[in-house]
This record gives C-alpha cells, sequence and structure tokens, in this order.
C-alpha cells in the first residue's frame, strides 16, 4: 500500500520540484498529532517515555527539528478579530472529538508518512502530515 501526503488524485507541486525550487534545507514537514484527551487515561495511551524515546531516535537521525507536547485544550484560547474589533474565547473553537495535543516538526522528504505512522498517539489518534510553506 503506497500513502501519499497529497491525497490520490490531486497534482501538487512534487518534493523534487519544491527541492529544486527552494533549496533542500527549507522543506519541512509538520506532523499534528490528534488524539482524545479523554484516553490519556487509558493504560495502552502511549506515555511520556514512549513519546520521549521516539523524538530521541529521530533526533539521533537528524530527521527532527522541533517536537512539543501541547497543554489540555482547557488552557486553549481561540483569537477573532472581526471589523476590526478582537475577541477571545476560552477553549479550542472546533468541537471536536480529537483535539490538537502536539506535533513534530520533520526534515524527511523520503520517509514522513513512515515517521507520522511511529508517533506513539497514532495508535490512538491520528497524525496530520502537513508541508511547511516556505518563507519568501
Amino acid at each position: 500500500m503506497q500513502l501519499s501526503i497529497w491525497g490520490s488524485n490531486e497534482r501538487r507541486t512534487s518534493a523534487h520540484e519544491i527541492s529544486t525550487t527552494i533549496g533542500e534545507e527549507a522543506i519541512k514537514y509538520l506532523c499534528l498529532v490528534y488524539c482524545e484527551e479523554k484516553l490519556e487515561s487509558l493504560p495502552d495511551f502511549p506515555g511520556d517515555t514512549e513519546y520521549l524515546s521516539y523524538a530521541e531516535a529521530l533526533k539521533g537521525s537528524g530527521r527532527l527539528i522541533a517536537v512539543e507536547p501541547l497543554q489540555s485544550v482547557q488552557t486553549t484560547t481561540s483569537v477573532r478579530v472581526r471589523n476590526g474589533k478582537v475577541s477571545g474565547t476560552d477553549c479550542p473553537f472546533a468541537e471536536t472529538k480529537e483535539q490538537l495535543a502536539g506535533f513534530y516538526l520533520v526534515r524527511d522528504l523520503n520517509e514522513v508518512i513512515q515517521v507520522a505512522s511511529k508517533i506513539p498517539p497514532a495508535r490512538v489518534g491520528s497524525i496530520e502530515v502537513r508541508l511547511v510553506r516556505a518563507s519568501r
């Protein structure tokens, strides 16, 4: 089974085209970790030791740029500006089953799906892989 971060029928700029346009060093992927906070109390939920072990393995391979867990969604504030007025709403604006729990910023052009599939919460949640837009 071949997986693609672009979807099966969409035409996107290929990684090769990106690397020849902006340079190999600029290519980064953000792996957004989503899971249900209530699952964190279950015994089979990946713990900090497993997270740290995988992060250290990625760091040792040179593929990891940054990794950070996020605090509970209870600490979230969503900010919006409408007609010049700033408003804030406690907790995330979107009502979803899974919440953004953290991220891994990686530099791995050829294996990003494999890297994402081994992030421990992939077993209980999902990992969204996004190509980071290059600075102009």
